[in-house]
């Protein structure tokens, strides 16, 4: 099985912002137990701050890959280029978000992208992307 994760814009900063928020752990640190958790799985993970580098990664994406976990940070509230890339990918998608967004700004409660995916998963920081790789191998192997 194939994972593609893609992360946006801010999220290289992940350990230096809003730790309350984001948490402690650097991107970097949830690769790694990524892939010390799934040493099975292929896990493939890209990060961008440009909008238009995400939906190329997306794109690039279709075909190879069983299923993709996007955290587009701010992108989720904005962008309908991504919302778009996402519906032409036809494996399982998972957006994660480390923070509560629910619990959070007016702005953070429009979810553009999210609609575009299968589900998404909300406030548990780091361990959100473990539980997007446990609930698409489960359905990708419910389904197969």
């Amino acid at each position: 099985m194939k994972i593609k994760i893609i992360n946006g814009a801010n999220l290289n900063l992940l350990g230096k912002r809003d730790q309350d928020q984001y948490g402690c752990v650097s991107l970097k640190d949830i690769e790694k137990s990524l892939l010390d958790e799934f040493p099975n799985i292929s896990l493939d993970f890209f990060q961008s701050n440009i909008e238009g580098e995400i939906v190329d990664e997306i794109q690039k994406s279709i075909g190879q890959f069983d299923g993709l976990i996007i955290n587009p940070g701010g992108y989720a509230h904005t962008s309908i280029v991504i919302k778009d890339a996402l519906e032409l990918f036809k494996g399982l998608k998972i957006e994660v978000h480390l923070s509560h967004l629910s619990k959070r700004e007016d702005f953070r409660q429009v979810l553009l992208t999210a609609s575009s995916c299968d589900g998404y998963i909300s406030g548990f920081k780091q361990y959100g992307y473990i539980a997007a790789v446990y609930l698409i191998i489960k359905i990708f192997n419910t389904k197969n």
